[in-house]
């Protein structure tokens, strides 16, 4: 089997790419920094597998990293909460600062490596931030190009990114836009953590820390389960292999309020607990919904995980995980 590099690899979603591509038999080489990723994502694969630690925004490091690799999945990234990434006009510059960096130099090392296929994790971001407060649109993928105003400068590195793969005709590139993945393996510290994992976190934390939302709870979510976004993933490598590149939306559309979720996490803690709601935080983007007929036509899939599956499964996880903390 060809030898496949996954940035980020100790993180989320690459761990689980990871786990996917060893079951397959692929050679699998890891590259991460563990800035966000974690030894323990990467336990319990059973297979040997080689792991390379540095910083991609190192040019010689990247290009080092990806040498004899035939395919790239490429999750490295600065991602977070929204006060992790859009807290202040600071973090949005090195965040797209950050971003662009890396992107650059593992884009350059996959030409300068011969690579011929890339994999690469994009988002909703890349989309108008206008319409994503308040709208009821479905995001097709044409409407990033439509009207070009992604999310601050998180968006803006995933929208160049994007435009950096479609000038690079020399390689393979499947696009996915994922749209507010969640599972096992999903970051859980205060720092950065998303909806999901950060009221997951609180809900098993309580007492000891309180059960506040952010925001008045009204925003929609289209969560997808960890599951199904390896399932779109694997079909979206094996299309770059035999058709060439593709952009795909990769998430649900069944939408989910924030106080929908809220009130389902404490369900399923088994705890009385009291919600309360911040309206003096940053909420984020009100409507994130996207249209999958693209993924379905071309791809074959559509989600099929319930959400509250879904959900019980990663709060059991997450239980797990946080009650071995030392």
């Amino acid at each position: 089997m060809p030898k496949v590099v996954v940035t980020g690899g100790a993180g989320f979603l690459g761990s689980h790419v990871v786990r996917r591509l060893l079951d397959d038999g692929h050679q699998v080489s890891i590259v991460d920094d563990f800035s966000s990723g974690s030894v323990e994502n990467l336990k319990g694969l059973g297979i040997s597998q080689e792991c390379i630690v540095g910083d991609l925004k190192d040019a010689a490091f990247a290009a080092k990293s990806l040498r004899g690799a035939e395919a790239v999945f490429h999750f490295a990234a600065e991602v977070g909460s929204v006060a992790y990434l859009h807290g202040s006009a600071a973090k949005e510059v090195a965040t797209l600062q950050s971003n662009l960096a890396i992107d650059v130099n593992v884009f350059r090392a996959c030409l300068e490596n011969r690579v011929r296929r890339i994999i690469y994790a994009s988002s909703v971001s890349v989309y108008p931030i206008d319409e994503q407060q308040g709208s009821r649109v479905k995001f097709r993928e044409s409407d990033a190009d439509r009207k070009v105003n992604p999310e601050g400068g998180y968006g803006w590195s995933k929208y160049v990114a994007e435009k950096q793969l479609s000038m690079m005709p020399e390689v393979a590139s499947g696009v996915a836009r994922i749209f507010h993945a969640y599972g096992a393996n999903i970051y859980l510290k205060p720092d950065r953590s998303q909806v999901i994992a950060s009221l997951i976190r609180k809900a098993v934390d309580y007492p000891r820390e309180g059960f506040a939302v952010w925001g008045d709870g009204s925003q929609r979510r289209c969560f997808v389960y960890i599951d199904d976004v390896m399932d779109a993933l694997f079909r979206l490598y094996d299309h770059t292999e035999k058709r060439g590149s593709l952009t795909v939306n990769i998430g649900s559309t069944k939408e989910v309020t924030v106080k929908e979720l809220a009130r389902l996490t404490v369900e399923l803690s088994g705890k009385n607990i009291p919600i309360s709601f911040d309206p003096s935080k940053p909420t984020g983007a009100l409507n994130r919904t996207p249209d999958l007929t693209r993924v379905r036509r071309v791809l074959g899939w559509v989600p099929s995980t319930p959400f509250r599956e879904g959900l019980e499964r990663t709060y059991a996880w997450a239980e797990g995980r946080l009650s071995s903390r030392s």
